[in-house]
């Protein structure tokens, strides 16, 4: 190993900025969310396809030019306020994805995750806190889709995140089976109730709750919030295992 023997003068970066040389023939426009192109490392306006690098400071045009014929400059770090599809004041906290540089919701199906909803400021609006190097989602790993009617699992379901985003909707559970997914109330607080429903053979164990068959878990509607989740896995021949929750659940009566 060989240790410096005189003084050395390194480049080194400090702050919250990035630069990333952009795709050929595009532009970045100041503000947009940007995205790393991951077959080439490319920079350019987000896609659901990209990894989510920070925010443009400043415009980037490359409408002519080759591949990294110029660099885009990217906040990677800090707050914005950004429209947010449905944003209430009830959101703080909730985990916020893009589905495009200028589209974003609380819903993982086609969006990247960028950051954490840290304030309400108007209806449909709020700051989001982001940290490309430090944050992480929460749903990380999961592939997403989005409910919007009733819904009957089957097996190619497993490993999935399920988003139910209207109100009085049931998950219905196969006959168990080795299985397990996750279910998050996309609602605003107080407006959707989840039903999950087990075979009519099967219980649902969990904290607190009875193993009783064919009896629903419920996220009770009165207190529901944006969020709120329970993660559901194959038990035994008996029923299903609660994992993890968050939020008020309970057994039907």
């Amino acid at each position: 190993m060989t240790t410096l023997a005189k003084d050395t003068w390194r480049d080194i970066e400090v702050g919250d900025r990035n630069e990333f040389p952009v795709i050929a023939s595009d532009t970045i426009y100041e503000g947009a969310a940007v995205g790393l192109v991951k077959a080439s490392g490319h920079a350019r306006p987000l896609t659901s396809a990209d990894r989510f690098v920070g925010f443009a400071e400043k415009k980037a045009a490359n409408e002519s030019g080759a591949a990294a014929a110029i660099n885009v400059r990217v906040i990677k770090k800090g707050a914005v306020v950004l429209p947010v599809t449905g944003a209430v004041i009830t959101d703080e906290g909730c985990p916020v994805y893009a589905q495009d540089d200028n589209a974003f919701s609380f819903i993982k199906t086609s969006g990247v995750f960028i950051g954490f909803f840290r304030r309400f400021t108007a209806s449909g609006y709020g700051v989001v806190e982001f940290d490309t190097d430090g944050y992480t989602d929460p749903h990380e790993g999961l592939l997403a889709e989005t409910v919007i009617d009733n819904k009957t699992l089957d097996n190619q379901d497993t490993g999935k995140v399920f988003f139910v985003t209207v109100d009085a909707k049931a998950i219905t559970l196969p006959a168990v089976e080795g299985m397990a997914f996750k279910v998050v109330n996309g609602g605003a607080y107080g407006t959707v109730i989840i039903t999950i429903d087990p075979n009519a053979n099967d219980g649902i164990k969990g904290p607190d709750l009875t193993n009783t068959d064919n009896k629903d878990l419920i996220n009770t509607k009165a207190t529901a919030n944006r969020g709120d989740y329970v993660c559901i896995e194959y038990a035994d021949a008996t029923g299903w295992c609660v994992t993890k929750m968050r939020g008020v659940w309970a057994k039907e009566a």
